[in-house]
């Protein structure tokens, strides 16, 4: 149904509105305000312009305001008795409101480009939890051979991609470390957890503790044990772990009957690490898994044919020997993503998400990731998103855009219009030109420390008191209100340095005080 719909505007970006609205099915009236930016707009300021310049309200549907305005802009419908809603932040996203503005819930105080994101987001993840949560569809989808369970966990093509996070030497870590390494991966979304064992040692004694203490501490999520070591396996199967990673060729005959008797699931190799063989071509890899699963029968086994690091042997031929074995072969299949993150110096995140596609196209059913150095930090939240993402474009059919969720972390989705402003001022160069002087009121050590920003006040070169918050405005608002700083030069630095501190804690960056981020 066509509406009519007032669209109010800022001086600047009247070119733009117009042009937009111009492609919508809805009779768009535009008014233009007499303020230039949008921004500098106010509820009341609305109000009197519209109630003198503009004579079609009487037949206006709604009112649409700019979506920058900081303000609630319910007092215009209160005042004009039309309902008036915010519209987007930028006015490039306007032909989207507009399509969607008799579906859209819209709202006096939320832009709506943000009710959209929230929607679609809303949508995605709904699709996805009542997926999960549909147990008969479960139950048959499990009846197929690449779908199995571990633990409690269905695993296999049909379902999400389930991230399984290594906690990487566990046996050096005492419990609390070993508590709050894991509940770090949970609460990024793994799905899984991995006690990564230490090659060349037989740790066997510390299992059955660790096992234990995962499992009283974190509930019912599946816990895999991470060696080849024959003597180490049969611990961790009589201690309770869900899965075993791995098998291969050299150690599957000395622990087979044991997992075959507890019906536990294993990650298998094309390997034999006894006599130092590896594969050295892509049916190497294939025929070895192949002659493994054989072996394996009555064990419902996962499937890693190694994914190679770029350039080591070739991440191409390993990546061609997953597509030709899930080609011949209907078992789930593990894709290591850790052994190409941990050895690229590349932001993670990106090669995540390409990774995940990859794994996605391959039929892929584990992801595997450490987080063992800090390029890496924070992989298993980007997993879970793109696993999700990945989910999300498989069963609609399409590439993986526009799906509510995204990994977009340091650039915009969309390039905004460059809406030119014409100012006519003198301008004045910035340089440095600032001389330190000592605040009277004292200094302050910055640092970011158990995941919040940390500011110590020191009086007389004695620490104070700290102020904590998770955003530098929340830092700062307080040392302004405790009367901490006295100089302006002193609040612009920390203002400075409290941001650089926020863009660190979102992004898993080191902070230090004085020294820049990037």
């Amino acid at each position: 149904m066509s509406m009519k719909i007032l669209i109010i505007t800022g001086k600047l970006a009247s070119s733009l509105v117009k042009k937009v609205s111009n492609q919508s099915k809805h009779e768009i009236h535009v008014h233009t305000m007499k303020t230039p930016i949008a921004a500098f707009l106010t509820p009341q300021k609305i109000i009197r312009e519209i109630k003198c310049n503009v004579n079609i309200l009487k037949s206006i549907d709604i009112i649409i305001t700019p979506g920058l305005i900081r303000k609630n802009v319910s007092p215009i419908q209160d005042e004009i008795g039309i309902p008036t809603y915010k519209g987007p932040k930028d006015a490039a996203d306007l032909p989207v409101v507009l399509e969607m503005i008799e579906k859209l819930d819209l709202s006096s105080q939320v832009p709506a480009d943000k009710l959209i994101e929230d929607e679609l987001k809303r949508r995605a993840l709904t699709f996805i939890n009542n997926f999960e949560k549909d147990n008969k569809n479960i139950k048959k989808l499990l009846k197929k051979p690449e779908n199995i369970m571990v633990g409690n966990l269905p695993v296999g093509e049909d379902f999400p991609m389930r991230v399984l996070a290594e906690i990487a030497n566990a046996p050096l870590l005492n419990e609390e470390e070993l508590v709050k390494r894991a509940e770090y991966f949970v609460k990024n979304g793994a799905d899984m957890l991995d006690i990564g064992m230490i090659a060349g040692e037989n740790l066997a004694n510390n299992i059955p503790e660790m096992v234990k203490v995962l499992k009283v501490n974190l509930g019912n999520i599946p816990i895999s044990i991470d060696t080849l070591n024959p003597a180490e396996i049969k611990v961790a199967v009589e201690s309770g772990v869900d899965l075993i990673l791995s098998l291969d060729l050299g150690n599957c005959e000395e622990v087979i009957p044991l997992i075959r008797e507890k019906k536990i699931p294993a990650v298998i190799l094309p390997t034999d690490f006894s006599k130092n063989w590896t594969p050295r071509t892509i049916m190497e890899r294939v025929n070895a898994i192949e002659e493994l699963m054989k072996k394996c029968n009555e064990i419902n086994v996962i499937a890693d044919l190694i994914l190679d690091p770029i350039n080591s042997q070739s991440i191409v031929e390993s990546i061609i020997a997953c597509h030709k074995f899930k080609r011949r072969n209907k078992v789930p299949l593990f894709f290591g993503v850790g052994n190409v993150t941990e050895l690229l110096d590349v932001d993670s995140v990106g090669v995540n998400a390409l990774l995940s596609g990859i794994a996605m196209e391959l039929g892929a059913s584990i992801l595997f990731t450490p987080e063992a150095s800090g390029k890496t930090f924070g992989s298993v939240h980007e997993l879970v998103v793109s696993s999700n993402m990945m989910f999300l474009a498989k069963n609609r059919g399409s590439v993986p855009k526009d799906m509510g969720i995204n990994l977009l972390i340091l650039k915009d989705k969309r390039k905004r219009e460059k809406i030119i402003e014409d100012i006519n001022t003198p301008i004045i160069p910035g340089i440095e030109d600032y001389k330190f002087t000592q605040d009277p009121y004292g200094s302050f050590k910055l640092m970011i420390e158990d995941d919040v920003i940390k500011a110590v006040h020191y009086k007389n070169m004695n620490p104070h008191v700290s102020i904590t918050g998770q955003t530098a405005k929340q830092v700062y608002d307080t040392i302004i209100k405790e009367g901490l700083v006295s100089r302006v030069e002193h609040a612009a630095y920390l203002g400075a340095e409290l941001q650089k501190a926020e863009i660190s804690l979102k992004l898993g960056k080191n902070y230090l005080q004085d020294f820049p981020i990037f």
